[in-house]
């Protein structure tokens, strides 16, 4: 569904990603796993269209994304939920789930938003809530519904885990592994492998670049 073939990434005129190569099937549930400054950020945002590419190539159900103008590609199917939330503080949980919508002018954001819902009642006590009013853990739950709103393909989660307790940490684990199996394609970057041993299919990355594959 999703691959990425030796795709380089420059900033400033320091060199990020040097040659990251992912492939991804359908359905599949991956990590991205490689200590800070690894890439692994970097990586999600080329495929978001976040961060300029300078080689390689990124294709999605066959279409070459890097084609794609950065704005436009959540219309593609994909969700992206950064590391550090980017939550509204000033708005609703529920409008800031809308948010993608609203920008998208989608027509199923109704029905979107009831799927969100089933899948994490535990956001329904929230959704009148001002996000600045949640905790760190209930951010993510926030910022992971919101990618949902318009991530109907794929998913791409910047350290789901970081900072949550053990118990909220398993909660969110057991509604990623309900997602991909409604069939989502999940890809996360993690620093700690130990937080992601659910998953079917793991990239070890270091400085840029690929160092080991492991699979189950």
């Amino acid at each position: 569904m999703l691959k990425l073939a030796g795709i380089r990434v420059t900033i400033k005129t320091f060199v990020i990603l040097r040659g990251i190569s992912l492939d991804i099937p359908e359905g599949g549930l991956v990590a991205l796993v490689g200590r800070n400054g690894a890439g692994k950020t970097t990586t999600l945002k080329s495929i978001m269209g976040l961060v300029p590419v300078v080689g390689g190539s990124i294709d999605l159900d066959g279409e070459n994304l890097l084609e794609v103008p950065g704005h436009r590609r959540a219309q593609r199917g994909i969700g992206y939920m950064p590391e550090d939330r980017r939550l509204i503080g000033s708005l609703t949980v529920e409008d800031n789930i809308l948010l993608p919508a609203w920008a998208a002018r989608a027509e199923n954001a109704e029905e979107r938003l009831r799927y969100i819902y089933d899948r994490m009642p535990d956001l329904m006590p929230l959704v009148n809530r001002r996000a600045s009013m949640l905790s760190g853990g209930q951010q993510k739950m926030a910022a992971l519904a919101r990618s949902l709103m318009s991530g109907s393909k794929l998913l791409l989660l910047d350290e789901p885990f970081e900072g949550l307790s053990p118990g909220l940490g398993d909660k969110l684990g057991e509604t990623i592994r309900q997602l991909q199996q409604d069939g989502l394609t999940v890809l996360m970057a993690e620093s700690d492998d130990k937080r992601v041993e659910f998953v079917q299919q793991t990239y070890m990355i270091e400085r840029g670049q690929n160092v080991e594959e492991l699979v189950g």
